[in-house]
This record gives C-alpha cells, structure tokens and sequence, in this order.
C-alpha cells in the first residue's frame, strides 16, 4: 500500500517513515503543506499521514479542501494538538483516526492498516481467498497453512490485489500503489512479479484479464 507522510519534524519523519516501510508500505514524504497538497492532486495513495502543524499551508485547511475537491482517501491526523477542540476539529475537516505525539510508531503502523481495510470494506487483518491467506499484520502469507516467503514487493503486490479482490486491477494501478513516486518501472516488472507469485502460490490465485490486468475472484464470485 502507498501512502503520503506529511510530517515537517525530519527526525521524526524519517524514523516513521522506515518503520512505515519496514511494515509493507510504500512511503512518499512531504515536509510542508504545499508539497503535500500537490502530492495528493497529483499521486495515487491510500492513506494520508497528515501533521496539522505543518510549514506554508496546515493540515486542517489541506484536508478541508481535500475533501471537497473529492478526495476521499483516509487521513490519520498525527499531531501534538491532543485537546478535545482540536481533535473535534481534526474530525469535522473529514480525518478518519487520530493520533497524538508522542506516539509509539507502531501504533501509527496498526491504525494505518486498519484504515486501509476498513476503506476497502475489510475489517479483519487475515485476508482470505481459497487457499490463500494474508496476514496484513504480521505482513506473512499462507497457503494451505504452510508459511511461504515472498519479497517485499511480492508481497506488497499480493496484498493489494487481495484487498482488490473480484476486481480486475490494471498494471498502471498496480504501479502507483506499490511503488515509490520516484520509481517508474515499465509495465514488464509487473508481469515478472506476477510470474513469481504464481509460482510461490499457485498458478490458479492470480487471473490475467486481457488487455485489462490482473483479478483475484473469489470462490462465491467466480
């Protein structure tokens, strides 16, 4: 999953951002209102990590605007403003979760998994399809009970296609969710990694819809 850390503390940025990473998402940063502005405007992500205290434009008016231009992804305030007014606030200019610093990261890590699923109608941390299961948490998979190891990217790809299941994904999608803004892998990188899946997985999990993507169906949508 990719998601936006708008955060101008760079210590504390940082050290949340490689926990983020550590934890199967893929991280792009901005230091000030601006920057994160246009990153919304213009990236895919599915959860914004918002500070409200940040330079040249503050989280609340960014989120405010964002939410009536359409953008609907989860915000996860992360902010040293804890009094009950500026919560409410928080929550009035459309944030889904707040946090306040300071904060153990990986608490920060469970919240924003929980937001993602939660937006894609998933409230358990196991996913499940077949014999296939994903443990969101733990970042682990299984088949048939037996652990198997995949990559980070491999993993990354799976679980975004399992929390896209009975839905055809294409290559671009895939692209933007799993990898960094900086990185623009040609549309190949994708196949070779579904390739890999197939392999460590079972060649049955992953549909290729011609000239369309990728699609995990169910067993009752199928």
């Amino acid at each position: 999953m990719r998601l936006l850390l708008a955060e101008d503390d760079r210590a504390l940025a940082d050290g949340l951002a490689g926990v983020l990473a550590q934890s199967g998402f893929t991280v792009d940063q901005a230091d000030c209102g601006l920057k994160a502005d246009f990153l919304v405007r213009t990236e895919a992500y599915d959860l914004v990590i918002l500070d409200l205290g940040l330079p040249r434009r503050d989280g609340l008016s960014l989120l405010r605007d964002w939410r009536e231009a359409g953008y609907h992804q989860p915000v996860l305030i992360l902010t040293a403003r804890s009094r009950w007014p500026d919560k409410a606030a928080g929550f009035g200019a459309g944030a889904d979760d707040y946090v306040a610093k300071p904060f153990e990261p990986m608490e920060v890590v469970m919240r924003a998994q929980a937001l993602i699923r939660r937006s894609r109608g998933q409230s358990q941390p196991l996913l499940t399809v077949g014999a296939i299961t994903v443990d969101m948490n733990q970042g682990r998979v299984w088949v048939d009970g037996r652990p198997v190891t995949l990559t980070q990217q491999e993993y990354k790809m799976l679980a975004y296609l399992m929390l896209s299941k009975d839905r055809v994904v294409s290559r671009t999608e895939l692209i933007e969710h799993v990898y960094a803004r900086d990185r623009d892998p040609d549309s190949n990188v994708v196949d070779v990694l579904i390739g890999r899946i197939r392999r460590r997985l079972g060649s049955e999990l992953i549909e290729t819809v011609r000239g369309r993507g990728f699609l995990i169906r169910t067993p009752d949508a199928a």
